[in-house]
């Protein structure tokens, strides 16, 4: 004989499914209202403004005479510190910014072009007419995506180059009060190269191949599986008598950290990149080998091995120390710093008409 269970049973247990399904439903939702889900989803990069205000301070209307500047990417997606004009370059009144609830209110915008879309579409709209866009490129033309309609959209552009509206080298050199007799550290090692970007048509990777036939190079980086830390980037660094500053291309004025960190440490840079005499527009001559300046790889090889046994000769390389020193870049600090001083001191300005033509032209 077969029971059959009662309706009053049934329609029990269906009212406790959905009392509990309810009660699920209600502690997801208060659960999503009260943590901070994961963004890890999303395309470009995430803001949020209550940890912008922390890092920038607080934008009040009573700030009469202050340049505010609107960050409108950060570059690689990477944020930082923005409250450091003052200390690091003595400018005031600059008020930088990457929470775009300010944007209707911006001196300036910084735009950097690796993070523009081909269509443009990622760009701010609704432009007020007092309001000035900055284009901010660090990257080679060959390593920068050429877009279509950027022409007369920017009213200045900021980059390495020296014609620039705005120009960041990726260093500089600087002078010291009086003279100092600078003494390299001590080296255990003759020839060194940190690279992490190989590939074969690159003209540094086919003149490292044929040097390295001639002269022993340390070599190190991503390119050749021997990672560096941080900690131990400059002391290897600067173990080095010469360091390989090849850049990854070459163009006008495109002289990297890659020059500029072993000069900062007592290394001697030997260079490949634009011509002997556009380096020595940023740095005295004799600072530094240019591999221009030999007929090969052999014949720079060997000019490196005289000049290990011939300490009076490499000593030569250091004679500019004695009055200057080098002054190395902020990545983006130094960018938005000095985009905002741009600002404050000038008034005037124009479409940039020309730009695509004059980058990659």
């Amino acid at each position: 004989m077969v029971r059959v269970m009662s309706s009053k049973p049934v329609h029990r247990i269906l009212r406790l499914l959905l009392l509990g399904t309810f009660i699920l439903g209600c502690f997801v939702t208060l659960f999503l209202m009260y943590s901070k889900p994961s963004m890890c989803w999303l395309s470009g990069p995430v803001e949020y403004p209550s940890t912008s205000e922390h890092v920038e301070g607080v934008f009040t209307e009573s700030d009469r005479n202050v340049t505010m500047v609107l960050v409108w990417f950060w570059p690689f997606r990477r944020s930082g510190s923005l409250n450091v004009c003052a200390s690091r370059f003595n400018i005031d009144g600059c008020f930088i910014t990457t929470n775009r609830k300010h944007y209707k209110k911006s001196d300036g915008v910084i735009i950097y072009h690796r993070q523009i879309r081909s269509d443009s579409s990622n760009l701010p709209s609704g432009r007020p007419s007092f309001q000035k866009w900055i284009w901010v490129n660090i990257e080679s033309p060959t390593h920068s995506p050429q877009l279509a309609g950027i022409d007369n959209l920017f009213n200045l552009t900021l980059n390495y180059r020296r014609d620039a509206d705005i120009t960041v080298p990726y260093g500089s050199v600087v002078s010291t009060e009086g003279e100092d007799d600078f003494v390299p550290p001590s080296k255990n090692k003759l020839l060194c190269w940190i690279v992490s970007d190989w590939k074969q048509n690159y003209t540094r990777v086919k003149y490292y191949n044929e040097l390295q036939k001639h002269i022993e190079v340390h070599t190190y980086g991503r390119a050749f599986k021997k990672y560096l830390d941080k900690q131990e980037y400059v002391p290897t660094l600067a173990s080095c008598k010469f360091y390989l500053a090849f850049e990854n291309s070459i163009h006008k004025d495109y002289i990297t950290e890659k020059f500029y960190n072993p000069l900062d440490v007592g290394t001697v840079p030997v260079v490949l990149g634009p011509s002997r005499q556009n380096y020595e527009n940023f740095i005295q001559g004799d600072a530094f080998i240019h591999v221009d300046d030999f007929a090969s790889p052999k014949e720079l090889a060997d000019y490196l091995l005289l000049l290990d046994k011939n300490e009076a000769m490499y000593r030569r390389y250091f004679e500019w120390r004695r009055h200057f020193k080098v002054k190395t870049l902020q990545f983006w600090k130094d960018h938005m710093c000095l985009a905002c001083d741009y600002l404050r001191r000038h008034r005037e300005y124009k479409a940039v008409k020309n730009l695509d033509k004059w980058y990659w032209g």
